[in-house]
């Protein structure tokens, strides 16, 4: 039996699955694209809030108390291998993604949750 050190050790060497992910909403065909470093946990995470009611995109949430959480689909659109090099920023990597991939899927307006904004988009 592993002590309570060792798992915790084994733990912080995990190396989770992280990427760029979408919540689609199935009754309408909008998107809402997001990043996470742990992409096996930020489903729960985001539904969680969306259950409670605290999600910060403020239409997602306002759909997501319309149509009702089975109307919302979770997909992984690109993944992220960790690099070599421990040190490295990949929070700076996701959010490129996930630029990239907004900017790819243009998920704004009738599409999507985001907002288009002058100098890019939130």
């Amino acid at each position: 039996m592993k002590t309570r050190k060792e798992l915790i050790k084994e733990y912080k060497q995990t190396k989770f699955r992280m990427g760029v992910f979408a919540i689609r909403n199935i009754a309408n065909g909008k998107t809402f694209i997001g990043s996470a470093p742990n992409l096996d946990l930020i489903w729960n995470s985001q539904k969680f809030k969306l259950d409670l009611g605290g999600h910060t995109n403020e239409a997602l949430q306002q759909e997501w108390k319309e149509f009702g959480a089975q109307n919302f689909t979770f997909e992984v659109l690109h993944e992220l291998q960790h690099p070599d090099d421990p040190a490295s920023d990949t929070r700076a990597e996701l959010k490129t993604l996930e630029a990239m991939t907004i900017e790819e899927l243009q998920p704004f307006g009738e599409r999507g949750y985001h907002k288009q904004l002058q100098q890019g988009f939130r």
